[in-house]
């Protein structure tokens, strides 16, 4: 049993009692064992062992190697979760944090990734279609999204191996193979599935919250050369697929209740299973820093989107498309109005450059305030480049 306790939490930590973020982490004197976590400052709680000394009606639930059997219990276990868990922040079931090994959270199921910036949009627009439409004539009409790899869902601290694949630059008569040149960031925020719903039953916005468990940082890594080259006439593939790395904490969706705020106003009205105008505001106020080997290079405001995370919700299933517990989607690279606030590398150039190195190391952090001054914090995102292992196929 754990014998450290966590000492007063400085002032301002975002991983105080009203946070709690939830995560899967082993110590060294059980490699093999994986179970839930709550961070609490710079500690652990180990949420298995206070469970089952307190006979808990969770703690199979909270012994598991991933979140997925709690999130598949549904919002009212989710709650009464939350509220043993603060009744154990005063007793010695703490690990200091740089003492576990942190592990991917959940068991993807199906990840999408959406585009719900309008300025990211807007801007990514002007840098490939220079003298057209800044945004596709859909663009304000639906939450425009594709699907992702669920299997290269990373979590935070994996390296990052440089992609390889084809590429043509525009003056090139034919394309070439080899490690992407043009290798970006993109700042996203994830919203990870509990409670599933069946096929044929579309999820409307005010079910938001019955399904969606918590929130993190995504860095959803993006090779532009690659990507250029095959994404028409069909989405994004091997551009995107290589690696996309999550925190290793998954913040409830409740912590963020205080920052809830309007999203920005609507271009045109909204079909009625998008119609956001009445109901809770759906937007959340996160502020999300982007450093570059320890420099800031970025700090994107995520309350300037335009499509939320319900309406992304309801999109997704309008169709009859199911919901499993661990599916993940993305909000897409967040960016907002000024020079710096924009979320990937090729805004912050202009499509120029320079991209990633290898070696280069990036790092997300992101907060939201919350009641009577605190703040409401996500994990950080982090992955540094190392350099492609294998040569191009018959050479």
């Amino acid at each position: 049993m754990p014998q450290h306790h966590p000492r007063d939490l400085a002032e301002g930590d975002p991983f105080g009692p009203d946070t709690l973020p939830y995560g899967v982490f082993t110590t060294p004197d059980a490699p093999a064992r994986p179970r839930v976590g709550v961070r609490y400052g710079a500690h652990v709680l180990d949420a298995a062992a206070a469970a089952a000394a307190h006979g808990s009606a969770y703690a199979d639930l909270l012994a598991a190697p991933t979140l997925n059997p709690l999130m598949a219990a549904g919002r009212p276990v989710w709650e009464a979760v939350r509220a043993e868990v603060r009744g154990w922040l005063d007793e010695p079931y703490f690990h200091p944090l740089e003492e576990v090994t942190l592990h991917l959270p959940f068991e993807v199921a199906d990840y999408v990734d959406f585009y719900a910036s309008e300025h990211h949009a807007a801007n990514v627009g002007r840098i490939f279609r220079p003298g057209g439409e800044a945004l596709t004539p859909n663009w304000k009409h639906l939450p425009i999204g594709y699907h992702g790899r669920a299997g290269t869902v990373v979590v935070t601290g994996t390296d990052v191996v440089r992609p390889q694949g084809q590429r043509k630059a525009p003056g090139d008569e034919l394309p070439t193979f080899g490690p992407s040149l043009r290798l970006d960031i993109e700042a996203e925020v994830g919203f990870v599935v509990g409670t599933p719903a069946p096929a044929s039953t579309p999820v409307p916005l005010s079910d938001f919250r019955e399904h969606v468990f918590g929130v993190c940082l995504v860095n959803d890594w993006s090779s532009r050369d690659l990507q250029a080259w095959e994404y028409v006439p069909l989405g994004p593939f091997l551009g995107k697929s290589f690696a996309t790395s999550v925190s290793a904490w998954i913040t409830p969706l409740d912590a963020f209740d205080a920052a809830r705020t309007a999203p920005p106003a609507r271009t045109y009205p909204l079909l009625p299973y998008l119609d956001d105008s009445a109901g809770e505001p759906g937007g959340i106020d996160l502020r999300i820093e982007v450093r570059i080997n320890g420099e800031v290079v970025s700090r994107p405001p995520f309350s300037a989107m335009y499509w939320t995370a319900a309406q992304q919700l309801a999109h997704m299933t309008v169709n009859g498309a199911s919901l499993r517990t661990g599916d993940f989607y993305a909000s897409g690279t967040v960016s907002g109005p000024e020079p710096d606030q924009l979320g990937c590398l090729l805004e912050l150039t202009g499509g120029k450059g320079p991209f990633l190195a290898d070696g280069d190391e990036v790092t997300l952090t992101a907060w939201a305030p919350g009641a009577n001054g605190a703040r409401i914090g996500l994990g950080e995102v982090t992955g540094r480049i190392v350099p492609a292992r294998t040569a191009p196929p018959g050479s």
